[in-house]
């Protein structure tokens, strides 16, 4: 991750053209024409040995012959060009380059080199930036920069669009041009082999221009990178996505249900839904929901009122609602008795809240004031179609000012097209989400409730697992280790039953027998009734083969079936090898739901967790979701209910509810599993049975290989780094220095509270009495990637664990500076815990690479002072301010 010389790139003061041309229609001419057509204000520099002037401009007869070193190159040359004006360009001080020539990667040199390679090989030893190569260039319409040969510029606005797609960008830039709608920066990534998606996130983030920020994606490459830029960004800005190749002709076939069932776009789906990014499926969807989160407050949940002079149009609204997975509010009776109150006899006394067509002004004013009254509506749906006997404009002028002030979000649908085309700019003056159909209004609710429920995702706290993660992670090292060094690529059933109870998961009792004999054995000693199956490592589905037989009651029915089962698989799969059988206890819980928990390798975002209605048609059903891991508490829940059968595991007719709890246990155990054993490739869990006394794994499949990569280097998103946990001696007792966790969230309330108003101050800079919601989500949720926080902690009298103090580090995105702050307890200060903790973490900054480790304090805080200066900080007054500033160089 790394946004340096980004800046030269996104806001140069003089560009160059290299290959500038008169030639119509040529790429070298287009650009500069552009640049000159746009109003740049920056110097401008055509290359081209061939010319004198060009555009009324001088021409440099090659990069060598440039005046100055520009800030900004954009390169039209053949590919075999490209490495050397690199090169030169980098010699003379150019920082960035926007490479439009294609055909990089498939040209060579004698030795077999590609320009590519050639080209970022040139780059590097002078940090110089690539945007692309064969990409369409870059526009920056505050500036006047078109870098680019789209045809047509683009406006000044405030949003950012980032594209892989040339087309895209050339169609996105026509279609909003009509529209009137204007951009911050408007950005061609090409084949991004230097600056992509991570880099322009990253810098868009802190982009002051820049308040929204829209991204095409076809393909992620640096996964950890493009989800920890996003994650942060999507914190301060709406970051929503358009992401093409959602059709599942791609998805290669596994060997597992898991790995049949996920398609490369569920991946992606559940890499946004991570990020606390928004997904949209068209172009008009991506600038709507723009407009759309920019009128709207958070939204506070998917309970809709709406409200309407029309049956008709209310009806649509409700089947457009329904169909997105949205709910109608329901009317308390004091809000039906205040609408009876006034409405007409006739009205419908039901949501939607149908007001009749001759409604004047005074009705709609009322029967709003009452709905946004409505403790059971997390919004309300304003619907109006045209008739003769009351002015829309006039409707309009009467209720926006309540709309505009409501404490919840109002979304109005104007039917019609002249005769209300003045009220609809009624409400778009006043800064009222307004749309042309119920259909687009009610896409407009669910955009906020999605992108609500995502942010969330970033914000919660999740509560601790109820009972104790007890992993033995060398006793599953042990089995898959043997397995590989047998030559295997998959656990036996009985190896992969082992490998899940040593991480906690029940298991039903299961024993591997070699012959019918020995099943015969184990029946006996397992006790009966058992359960049967096949084992054979080329069978993906037992079943279809009748490999697994249920309720054998004697020793004689296990020999038959065993027999049986001999024989089958000889006649059918002659060819697949027979390692005998499985024996388990019969498990019988008539009201247990069977669910699948699985695991697969995306070859972008690593291993992913699939969960949902398990069973013999799991491939059929396809009901399931998919999640990043690392899982705690809050994200596992929020993987099951986005199930069809997570309503299902709630109590119904005679069945008890499901424990939820133990099926999030699981599921986070097989977080952990899959981070700690890098070798498990594929993982599927199916059936687990789940009901009101727990769950319980029937039937399990693990496939291996040796691993290429460390566990956490495989994830896209990195989890608790363990490893940095360390107990250290303090006042005659011991604290534990480790990473913070999402769980750490009622402590450090709890430490908060406990600093005195003027430490408080010393740390943040102003008075604050308590952390809102999103500060402590924002403290205790870190990206373990690219910042760390430590805090010193230990159990009190009563068991429970206390804060004590806590020093945090956040890296820049060029990993070269780190900026830190640290809080102790206030009555625990000159104890020399800062003296940890500081250590702590310049010890870890060190590690990292980091080249420096900087701060900032209020000039009379005299005892960080003092710390600093100790640990070998320098201290300067910062000019115009109270404030010092602190630095410690990490390189000699």
């Amino acid at each position: 991750m790394t946004i340096r010389n980004l800046k030269q790139l996104f806001e140069p003061a003089s560009v160059a053209v290299i290959g500038a041309s008169d030639r119509p229609h040529s790429v070298g001419a287009t650009v500069l024409h552009n640049l000159v057509a746009g109003g740049y204000i920056g110097r401008i520099f055509p290359v081209n040995p061939r010319h004198k002037m060009l555009a009324g401009l001088e021409v440099v007869p090659s990069v060598t012959r440039l005046p100055q070193a520009p800030d900004l190159a954009v390169i039209c040359t053949p590919p075999h060009s490209v490495p050397g004006i690199i090169k030169d360009l980098g010699k003379l001080g150019t920082r960035a380059a926007i490479v439009l020539t294609a055909g990089l990667s498939s040209t060579h040199d004698a030795l077999g080199r590609s320009m590519r390679d050639l080209m970022l090989a040139a780059a590097k030893p002078h940090l110089l930036r690539i945007l692309g190569p064969n990409c369409v260039g870059l526009l920056v319409p505050g500036i006047g920069l078109n870098a680019s040969f789209a045809h047509t510029g683009a406006l000044p606005g405030k949003i950012a669009f980032v594209s892989q797609s040339g087309a895209m960008v050339t169609g996105v830039l026509d279609w909003a041009r009509s529209r009137h709608i204007g951009f911050s920066r408007f950005i061609s990534l090409g084949d991004s082999a230097d600056v992509d998606f991570g880099d322009v996130i990253d810098y868009l983030a802190t982009d002051p221009e820049t308040e929204a920020i829209l991204l095409y994606i076809e393909a992620v490459t640096h996964a950890r990178k493009f989800m920890s830029a996003a994650r942060a960004a999507s914190r301060s800005k709406p970051t929503i996505v358009i992401k093409a190749g959602r059709a599942p002709e791609g998805a290669k076939a596994a060997a597992s249900h898991t790995g049949a069932m996920m398609g490369a776009d569920d991946v992606y789906d559940a890499a946004i839904r991570r990020a606390g990014m928004l997904r949209v499926y068209t172009t008009t969807d991506l600038f709507d929901a723009v407009e759309t989160l920019a009128r709207t407050r958070p939204a506070r949940g998917d309970r809709l009122a709406i409200l309407t002079n029309g049956g008709g149009p209310g009806v649509l609204a409700t089947d457009a609602l329904i169909g997105k997975k949205g709910r109608l509010a329901s009317l308390s009776p004091e809000v039906l008795q205040q609408l009876d109150s006034f409405l007409p006899a006739t009205w419908s006394r039901a949501n939607p809240v149908d007001i009749i067509g001759d409604a004047p002004a005074e009705r709609y004013l009322r029967a709003m004031e009452a709905l946004l009254r409505e403790p059971e509506a997390d919004a309300l749906m304003f619907i109006h179609a045209p008739t003769a006997i009351v002015p829309s404009a006039e409707i309009a002028s009467a209720v926006a000012p309540l709309a505009r002030q409501a404490g919840r979000n109002v979304f109005a649908c104007w039917l019609g097209g002249d005769s209300v085309a003045q009220a609809r700019s009624v409400f778009s003056q006043a800064g009222i989400a307004t749309y042309d159909t119920p259909e687009e209004a009610v896409r407009g609710f669910m955009q906020t409730v999605e992108y609500h429920r995502n942010q969330q995702l970033l914000m919660e706290v999740p509560a601790s697992p109820s009972d104790g993660l007890n992993e033995d992670r060398e006793a599953a090292r042990r089995v898959v280790r043997a397995a590989l060094a047998s030559g295997r690529g998959q656990l036996s059933e009985p190896e992969a039953k082992q490998v899940l109870a040593a991480y906690g998961i029940p298991v039903v009792q299961t024993r591997a027998a070699a012959d019918v004999g020995e099943a015969v054995r184990c029946a006996r000693e397992i006790g009966f009734p058992v359960a049967l199956k096949i084992l054979s490592p080329d069978l993906t589905h037992k079943s279809d083969l009748g490999g697994v037989v249920l309720d054998l009651e004697t020793p004689e029915s296990v020999e038959a079936a065993a027999v049986a089962m001999q024989r089958r698989l000889h006649e059918l799969r002659p060819e697949a090898r027979l390692r005998g059988f499985s024996v388990q206890t019969m498990v019988r819980r008539p009201e247990a739901r069977e669910l699948i928990i699985g695991v697969s390798t995306d070859p972008v975002f690593g291993p992913v967790i699939l969960f949902g209605q398990g069973g013999v048609a799991v491939e059929v059903v396809a009901d399931h979701a998919i999640a990043l891991p690392p899982l705690n508490m809050v994200l596992a829940r929020d993987l099951i209910s986005r199930t069809r059968v997570s309503r299902m595991l709630a109590a119904y007719r005679h069945c008890g509810a499901a424990d939820v709890d133990a099926i999030c246990r699981v599921l986070i155990h097989v977080s952990h599993l899959i981070v700690d054993i890098p070798e498990i490739r594929e993982l599927d869990i199916n059936p687990l049975l789940a009901d009101a006394g727990g769950v319980i794994a029937l039937d399990a499949r693990i496939a291996v290989a040796e691993a290429d990569r460390r566990g956490v280097d495989r994830l896209a998103i990195r989890p608790y780094p363990e490893e940095l946990e360390e107990w250290i001696a303090w006042q005659g007792g011991r604290v534990l220095l480790r990473p913070i966790k999402p769980e750490d969230a009622p402590q450090h309330v709890a430490f908060f509270n406990a600093l005195d108003p003027e430490d408080v101050r010393m740390r943040m800079f102003v008075r604050m009495r308590e952390l809102s919601p999103a500060q402590l989500a924002r403290m205790t949720q870190i990206d373990y990637d690219r910042e760390m926080a430590f805090i010193a902690t230990r159990s009190r009298e009563d068991g429970q664990p206390e804060t004590l103090g806590a020093a945090r580090v956040i890296f820049d995105p060029d990993m070269a500076s780190a900026e830190f702050a640290i809080s102790v307890r206030s009555d625990l200060k000159g104890k020399g815990l800062g003296w940890l903790l500081m250590n702590k973490l310049i010890g870890y900054c060190r590690e990292r690479g980091a080249d420096e480790i900087v701060g900032e304090c209020l000039s009379y805080n005299q005892g960080l002072l003092a710390l600093v200066r100790q640990l070998g900080f320098e201290a300067r007054h910062a000019i115009g301010s109270d404030t010092m500033q602190l630095r410690l160089p990490l390189r000699d």
